[in-house]
């Protein structure tokens, strides 16, 4: 292997540490328990590195919203060798992982989410990256019914993320795993619906 590649291998792992830091700032102490020195501390690299990578603590929010908005779009990423239904109803319970109902995740979700309602910036860089989960998730549901209209997929997709969201929130609170498996199991519903949304699967199958 190269010196460059070496070089490049680690200042892409010094960038991530960065980040990390930034991120594991953000979801203990806010906005406000977020700085270049706390961040250069954390990360346990010199403050002129830090400074090197990102031009200030904007530039490092940023950033952290757009991990957040690539790890999003993982979880409903279309995956070709799965039926259009598995690829579906993984992707609905994806959410409710053991990696993402923890403190430290959910807590640097919800502050995530206060920064977008205080700053105008960020509001912007968050509806981007919310409407592109809706997209993916409308997606998955229209892969799994080619039947339904898009503008159906999406308002489907919309109702499923405002349910996520409250599985997401709700959990910090210590909701027990009934609940949230319930919430899930209605997300499928949701998702699965006839096109009038009152007949059951049974009646769409044409059983009596």
């Amino acid at each position: 292997m190269g010196t460059s590649a070496v070089n490049s291998g680690e200042q892409t792992d010094r960038q991530s540490r960065i980040l990390d830091a930034a991120m594991e700032l953000l979801s203990r102490h806010g906005i406000s328990g977020v700085s270049m020195r706390a961040v250069a501390r954390e990360a346990g690299v010199a403050l002129g590195l830090v400074n090197y990578y990102y031009d200030d603590k904007t530039t490092l929010i940023r950033a952290a919203l757009s991990r957040v908005d690539e790890h999003d779009l993982l979880l409903v990423a279309p995956d070709p060798s799965v039926a259009p239904d598995e690829q579906l109803r993984r992707a609905l319970r994806r959410v409710a992982g053991a990696d993402l109902l923890t403190t430290r995740y959910l807590s640097l979700r919800l502050h995530l989410w206060a920064l977008a309602q205080a700053d105008e910036d960020y509001a912007q860089i968050n509806a981007a990256a919310f409407d592109r989960y809706i997209d993916g998730v409308a997606a998955l549901i229209s892969s799994a019914r080619p039947e339904l209209p898009w503008e159906v997929c999406r308002e489907r997709a919309s109702d499923i993320v405002v349910i996520q969201n409250g599985v997401w929130l709700t959990a910090l609170l210590g909701v027990d795993k009934a609940s949230i498996e319930r919430s899930i199991e209605r997300t499928e519903q949701i998702a699965f619906a006839p096109l009038d949304g009152t007949a059951s699967q049974e009646q769409e199958a044409g059983q009596p």
